[in-house]
């Protein structure tokens, strides 16, 4: 501790109950820091519970569900950690002394240090260039779908985001139909799903809605070497891929749209499906989480290693 007068509430402030932020704060209450979660859901872990198959964590949790009640009772018992649930942040400032979160309500919280774990949102057909008239190709987005109420129908998939397998290892024994469309730039996300007989892969430029019959939908492709193809299905859904859920205020974006670590505040710390296109996975969220909050216990202690340890915003004096 360096003596310095503090001008926060709390010692780091979490935006965002999803696996990183829960694991951010978690980690920060392991480490001593007086934390707040903020999450604006009723519940912690939102869209995790909508996953309902998981190979790619560990623990043998089985699915989403599972883990998120896993993920819930660890945050319910770290000493130090409070959530405050209902709680949308409209804006975050990024000062010398504080980071200041503003609330749709017009209350403020401010910490020493924020981790902003917000995730990322689904994309619209309006969003890309190979959607015509997107506002006929709206609908619910495939991690919603439960996979028996699809059993023996011919489904339309508008895009080859990771759901796509999620789904289809849910239901393994299934008799489903998916007629997935995508642009050839995602083709390497279909890896996990080519050999599964149930998915008919459409690499396309564009895609259009025909009035069907009988509440039937008729889709017509047009492939990259012009030629159209026509599918016909009973049901349609959005797997187009995800945007960034970025606060307003003093975030540093990169050319994507998404905030990498390295480009921020010193005392503003970037975890989970913010930080990269790329790495939107519930492990990689997880661990993101943890170190962010450990950059920001480094620099409450004012470390050599720690990211502004020599001075400057990013050394306060770690408060009692």
């Amino acid at each position: 501790m360096t003596g310095e007068a503090h001008t926060w509430e709390t010692d780091l402030l979490v935006v965002g109950g999803g696996p990183a932020g829960c694991a951010a704060a978690v980690m920060a209450a392991g480490v001593g820091l007086r934390t707040l979660l903020l999450e604006e859901r009723r519940e912690l872990c939102g869209r995790l519970r909508y996953v309902r198959a998981l190979d790619n964590v560990l623990g043998g949790f089985a699915s989403g569900p599972d883990l998120a009640a896993a993920v819930t009772a660890d945050v319910a018992r770290a000493a130090g950690c409070r959530v405050e649930y209902g709680a949308r942040v409209v804006h975050l400032a990024a000062r010398d002394d504080r980071v200041v979160a503003t609330l749709d309500s017009g209350e403020r919280r401010t910490a020493a240090h924020a981790v902003v774990a917000t995730g990322a949102g689904p994309l619209e057909p309006a969003d890309t260039d190979w959607a015509a008239d997107p506002e006929r190709l709206a609908g619910a987005p495939l991690w919603e779908a439960d996979p028996r109420a699809l059993a023996g129908r011919t489904v339309l998939v508008l895009g080859a985001d990771r759901p796509l397998g999620t789904l289809l290892r849910a239901a393994p024994a299934a008799e489903v139909r998916l007629l997935v469309a995508h642009p050839p730039a995602d083709d390497y996300k279909t890896a996990e799903v080519r050999a599964d007989r149930r998915v008919e892969l459409l690499p396309v430029r564009r895609i259009a809605l025909r009035s069907g019959r009988r509440r039937r939908i008729t889709a017509e492709l047009t492939t990259g070497t012009g030629d159209v193809l026509e599918r016909t299905a009973d049901a349609a859904y959005l797997n187009i891929g995800n945007a960034p859920v970025r606060l307003p205020g003093d975030l540093r974006p990169d050319a994507t749209g998404y905030c990498p670590p390295g480009r921020q505040h010193p005392r503003v710390h970037v975890a989970g499906d913010l930080r990269s296109a790329r790495a939107q996975r519930i492990m990689t969220a997880m661990g993101s989480g943890g170190e962010a909050a450990l950059r920001a216990y480094y620099a409450l202690q004012g470390l050599p290693d720690a990211p502004g340890a020599s001075g400057g915003p990013g050394r306060p004096g770690r408060p009692e």
